[in-house]
């Protein structure tokens, strides 16, 4: 007979030490005393009454953001997709973005840099500020804003040119180097920081295209370190790798962000789990709960959340 009680929900998407802490936190809660209430069902009434005030949970704000959020909505033509997300991501910080196919992470994410200008039927409406400034404001340019707020997509996608041509072509447009020297540094430096400088050192002027899955997502992630961004968006980076090129992207990830803002999207809650300091869990195009990635799996505030990360819809 397991000792494990029935009411406890097992998670078989999380990894054995994840589970193992949720299993602990969940097995210690002590009765409250007198009139039979637990810890539980308090906690319980607690995530009832976040569900009735229909708003986000947990710490989606925080002090000095690198990226301020206030009620931002996202339509396509009629249909909203994205509901008044309030949020704050902070310098330096790996804040992973969950939830179902469809409820609007991936749509969020690319109101980061603008990338949802390309969209003709796409609207935005709130504020979203980087550093105080107004990343929607009339007059602002999106070429400068997208090197500050660089993009890695799904799928790898290395220009048809070489591994160099694929790390510089960004420095050249935007004026950040011009002689070979200077554009040599950059390559290096670049291919260094996305890990990929020891495997390709000898072959530069080889095609990107020629390189593995994982390594062509390497090269992009370089292409976007080497305009010197701020603020690195990753919209499912490992999807389309296998694990051991998946492993190198997540410790790729931990290292950057010594330097970096990364904000990413994943359809892995043990990803997510692994390589990120707080979690979003979007819901049907609202932003449900926010919290510390560990609080998130192990005892989340809102029951949609705990019946995503628990396997009973997603």
């Amino acid at each position: 007979m397991s000792d494990i009680p029935v009411s406890t929900p097992i998670n078989p998407m999380l990894g054995d030490n994840m589970q193992q802490a949720t299993l602990d936190d969940r097995n210690n809660i002590p009765n409250a005393g007198h009139g039979g209430h637990t810890v539980i069902e308090e906690a319980t009434q607690d995530k009832v009454k976040a569900t009735e005030k229909n708003k986000t949970v947990g710490k989606p704000l925080c002090d000095n953001p690198k990226i301020e959020v206030r009620d931002v909505s996202v339509f396509y033509g009629e249909k909203q997709a994205v509901f008044g997300v309030d949020l704050d991501i902070a310098k330096n910080e790996v804040i992973a973005m969950i939830g179902p196919s469809g409820c609007g992470k991936s749509t969020f994410l690319r109101c980061l840099n603008r990338m949802n200008d390309t969209v003709d039927t796409c609207r935005v409406e709130g504020s979203i500020t980087l550093e105080g400034q107004d990343i929607y404001a009339p007059k602002l340019d999106v070429v400068p804003l997208r090197a500050k707020v660089g993009m890695v997509f799904q799928k790898p996608n290395p220009f048809p040119k070489s591994i160099y041509e694929n790390v510089i072509y960004g420095p050249k447009i935007h004026g950040l180097a011009s002689r070979r020297s200077e554009m040599d540094e950059i390559v290096e430096t670049s291919l260094r920081k996305a890990g990929l400088w020891e495997e390709v050192k000898d072959r530069l002027h080889q095609p990107g295209t020629g390189l593995s899955g994982g390594q062509q997502q390497r090269l992009c992630i370089a292409r976007t370190i080497a305009v010197s961004p701020e603020v690195i968006l990753m919209d499912e980076p490992c999807s389309a790798l296998d694990p051991i090129a998946t492993a190198k992207i997540e410790e790729l990830i931990a290292e950057l962000s010594q330097n970096y803002t990364i904000a990413i999207v994943t359809h892995s809650m043990q990803q997510a789990a692994r390589v990120s300091n707080r979690t979003a869990y979007f819901h049907l195009g609202k932003l449900i709960e926010v919290n510390d990635t560990q609080l998130v799996f192990t005892n989340p505030d809102h029951e949609l959340t705990e019946a995503y990360i628990t396997g009973r819809f997603g």
